[in-house]
């Protein structure tokens, strides 16, 4: 006789609950959603429209992990819904709408820690985080960042063109070259390709590496590559312009933008199989040292 396989145990889950609770949101969001989602038009936030796609896949993923677990509702969690609540009035009043948006995450991690308890909120803890990358940053921070950005971008260009015998004066982020002037405006900042990559590195953590310390590394490393990336694309500019100034805009300057993108991401996917095969080659090592005989 074959044994009989046992199916592992599911629970219902509160679907009811979970659609008024739905609707609610909805009604109380609605607007705010509406302009999130308006704000998504912008290029420094074209990455918005895939967040949510992705958290819910992540989620679909994890469907048979999920029904697993028996809903322990805790009221905890109600306490974080109404906190998101008073977060909404507040930052409506205020106009603030980074306070406004991030209030509807806030809102979502409350009911999934109310109606499904500690256990289904430790397990759905990723997917929550990455809706925060659909908001984007404050105007304030938003503004510091891209600035400094320039300026950093301005600086290693200027040091790479005086490096390989080009003319270059620098005055903040203005580099006049002999025959063109660049601008590192706010668009040449990298503030765009750094947001999106910090995104697909967490998506890309999350499915090619198990252990949180490297990806924690991943995603510090995304900073200095984007920051690199971007300058290398200035320098390119001024490299061409030397052979024609109209290089420095239009169709080439885009383009290259996209090249230089996937370029770092190429560089962090190999500096991820660089450090595991380190650790392999570390660890076989040790093994054999270790290894009697």
């Amino acid at each position: 006789m074959t044994p009989a396989v046992e199916k592992p145990r599911t629970f219902a889950w509160p679907w009811t609950k979970f659609a008024w609770l739905g609707l609610l949101i909805a009604a109380c969001y609605g607007p705010v959603l509406k302009a999130l989602v308006r704000a998504w038009d912008d290029p420094d936030m074209g990455h918005g429209y895939f967040v949510p796609l992705a958290a819910g896949f992540i989620i679909w993923q994890q469907r048979e992990e999920l029904r697993a677990i028996k809903p322990r509702p805790n009221w905890w969690g109600l306490v974080v819904v109404i906190l998101g609540g008073i977060q909404l009035i507040v930052s409506t009043l205020g106009v603030e709408l980074f306070l406004a948006r991030t209030a509807f995450v806030v809102t979502l991690i409350g009911v999934v820690w109310f109606l499904g308890g500690d256990l289904m909120l430790k397990k759905l803890a990723f997917p929550l985080f990455l809706l925060f990358f659909m908001v984007p940053i404050p105007t304030i921070v938003y503004t510091l960042i891209t600035f400094k950005l320039q300026i950093l971008a301005s600086q290693l260009a200027d040091a790479a063109l005086s490096v390989i015998d080009i003319p270059v004066f620098r005055e903040g982020n203005i580099l006049e070259l002999p025959n063109q002037r660049l601008s590192v405006v706010e668009a040449c900042s990298g503030i765009r390709s750094l947001l999106t990559l910090t995104f697909l590195t967490l998506i890309y953590g999350y499915f090619f590496e198990k252990r949180t310390w490297l990806r924690v590394v991943l995603f510090v490393a995304t900073i200095p590559i984007a920051i690199v990336a971007n300058a290398s694309r200035v320098t390119m500019t001024g490299i061409m312009t030397q052979v024609k100034p109209e290089y420095a805009e239009g169709f080439f300057h885009e383009s290259t933008g996209i090249v230089i993108f996937f370029v770092a991401l190429f560089l962090l996917v190999l500096f991820h199989q660089g450090i595991t095969r380190l650790l392999k080659f570390r660890s076989a090592r040790r093994f054999r040292r270790e290894s009697p005989g």
